[in-house]
């Protein structure tokens, strides 16, 4: 298994979720009333966020953090806060953390890459390049 900060991977979702439906979004998301008019990625931090909050033990202190970067998302601290509490629920309850890295999985993306030599991938971790006079690899004898 891949060990990457499920947290910080989480965040950027649920923060688009505060910002497509605003201050209660904790609790809209456990009383199911979202609608499916925002783009995907406020729709994927939705589900993160519901799955996150039906955790008891975190839920009031992830709750809280939600609120403070609902009023205030542009203020780092209050997110690094919310990073910070989720990253605690995952980390103290590892069927949460599958579930997370599952909803992760199945964000939905898209992938196209057309015309010569283009490339396309969903996450990449090394160095890309195409061209027939290509160096990256040259031996240099």
């Amino acid at each position: 298994m891949v060990d990457i900060d499920l947290a910080a991977v989480v965040v950027p979702y649920v923060t688009a979720a505060v910002a497509a439906y605003g201050s209660a979004i904790a609790q809209r998301v456990q009383d199911g009333a979202v609608d499916a008019t925002t783009d995907g990625t406020a729709r994927l931090g939705r589900r993160l966020l519901n799955r996150i909050l039906r955790r008891g033990e975190s839920e009031p202190a992830i709750a809280a953090a939600v609120q403070d970067v609902a009023d205030r998302p542009d203020d780092a601290d209050r997110v690094a806060a919310l990073r910070s509490q989720i990253r605690k629920a995952i980390e103290a309850d590892t069927v949460l953390a599958a579930d997370v890295a599952t909803l992760l999985g199945t964000d939905g993306a898209t992938i196209d890459a057309s015309g010569n030599r283009a490339t396309a991938m969903y996450q990449n971790t090394g160095i890309v390049q195409t061209g027939d006079r290509s160096t990256a690899w040259q031996d240099r004898d």
